[in-house]
């Protein structure tokens, strides 16, 4: 098939990679003329495992291509797909300018029958915007035959630093489609584009526009809504004595409930979770609702990294003057360089603002630019003389009068603990990620707190 996707960022790339490596030609249109020449060069802008790979044999052979030129996706495609960002508004809502300008381009530059699918997350009620934002173009050209078209959504469901094995092999794919003959034919070739991943069994969802753009958001949620909720059990462990990780262990075993997204924690942050979260909020409000439980997540998760991190406080009665705080990890979550909404960031400015001066280690971000791209200038200029990026995490933690475990990274769970004690001024470890047993870390000398391990009182 003839694919475009609009779009190279982390969706975008992912899904052209992804949908050449099937055989597809897959045209990836992107306005950022820098990029489009990095990737033409094999640079892939952002750290997905296994997506470098794609990309170079795909564009080898021929089956994907990058552009600025949008007009050439609209000619190139069969079907198109939005894969373009839809940053958080100050209201909490979903800022959808860029996908409604994608819109507009494709309506200039139509000419024949063409399926338009949201692959980007969006509200509810976006599908009509797309479709009346591309008949409005249609009209301003005044044709002779208006060409035909379909706005259909097809919700993204990928986890970073898994997102080509989720693409490849999906749980589900969700398709909402219009009413009409227009809707059947999006929806043929909705299906014929994802017809691979259906020889074992059927992975096609089809329901209408309206409920697969809700789709997207109340999965999200309900996972983010796991996470606040087995943080919200941490603090009562804590109060208690009780062990949230034998909790943990209690509850998964249940098959209604399962394993997945229930470790207490520092929160949830990333590209996904807390602008959908909002979105879904903001929604609801708009529509004369509101999500009670939903809010309740979000209060839980925009507090997690601040009462960690008086946790350290605490322990150094009030006040880090003069003291060194060693910090692993930065990125919201293992496998990936994203840093938004990383609960890292809270935690360095905490730590900052109470007299610290930080030695952090991350696999990927080496720089408060890095760490911070969003932040003013002024902000970094006044961390800087604060936070100091090393090497390696024995290095991290070399001096330090604690060490703060932020990010779980696969390199940070079987340390050398004699080493590492001795590489500290004074064995505290505050593990946001309960990656060690706090029996296991007694008996090797360490003062240890975790997150919900009956600790705090």
């Amino acid at each position: 098939m003839k694919i475009t996707i609009v779009g190279a960022g982390y969706v975008g790339l992912v899904s052209s990679a992804c949908f050449a490596e099937l055989g597809n030609h897959v045209v990836c249109v992107e306005r950022d003329g820098a990029r489009v020449a990095q990737l033409h060069e094999g640079i892939v802008p952002i750290h997905e495992p296994g997506l470098p790979e794609l990309i170079a044999r795909n564009l080898a052979a021929g089956r994907l291509a990058f552009t600025t030129d949008l007009a050439q996706g609209v000619r190139h495609a069969q079907l198109l797909f939005i894969a373009v960002g839809t940053p958080m508004a100050q209201d909490g809502s979903a800022d959808l300018s860029q996908v409604l300008e994608v819109a507009r381009a494709v309506g200039r530059h139509l000419s024949r029958f063409l399926v338009v699918a949201n692959k980007s997350t969006v509200p509810v009620g976006t599908a009509q915007q797309v479709h009346s934002a591309i008949a409005h173009e249609l009209a301003a050209r005044r044709l002779a035959r208006v060409p035909a078209f379909a706005v259909a959504s097809n919700p993204e469901f990928l986890k970073e630093g898994a997102a080509v094995e989720d693409f490849m092999r999906p749980d589900r794919v969700v398709i909402g489609v219009p009413p009409g003959s227009a809707g059947t034919r999006a929806e043929s070739l909705l299906r014929r584009a994802y017809a691979p991943f259906n020889r074992n069994h059927e992975r096609m969802v089809v329901m209408d526009v309206k409920s697969a753009e809700l789709t997207k958001y109340a999965a999200n949620t309900l996972l983010a809504t796991k996470i606040s909720f087995m943080n919200d059990m941490a603090a009562l462990a804590d109060a208690l004595g009780a062990d949230i990780e034998q909790v943990r262990r209690g509850i998964g075993s249940d098959r209604r409930i399962g394993y997945d997204f229930i470790y207490a924690g520092l929160g949830y942050g990333g590209s996904c979770f807390p602008k959908d979260v909002a979105a879904i909020c903001h929604t609801a409000r708009a529509a004369g609702e509101r999500l009670r439980v939903v809010e309740a997540v979000q209060a839980v998760n925009a507090g997690q990294p601040a009462r960690f991190a008086e946790r350290v406080l605490r322990h150094f009665g009030g006040s880090l003057e003069g003291r060194t705080i060693a910090l692993w990890g930065l990125t919201f979550k293992p496998g990936t360089d994203d840093v938004r909404e990383a609960p890292s960031r809270a935690i360095v400015r905490a730590l900052v603002a109470a007299g610290a001066q930080v030695q952090a280690h991350d696999p990927l971000v080496h720089s408060l630019d890095q760490l911070m791209p969003d932040e003013p200038a002024a902000q970094r200029v006044r961390l800087e003389p604060h936070v100091r990026f090393c090497a390696d995490p024995l290095a991290a933690a070399r001096g330090a009068d604690a060490l703060v475990i932020a990010t779980e990274w696969k390199i940070y769970r079987s340390p050398d603990l004699p080493a590492l004690r001795r590489a500290l001024r004074a064995p505290v470890v505050f593990d946001g990620r309960n990656l060690f047993d706090p029996q296991d870390m007694a008996r090797a000398g360490f003062i240890y707190q975790g997150v919900g391990r009956g600790q705090e009182r």
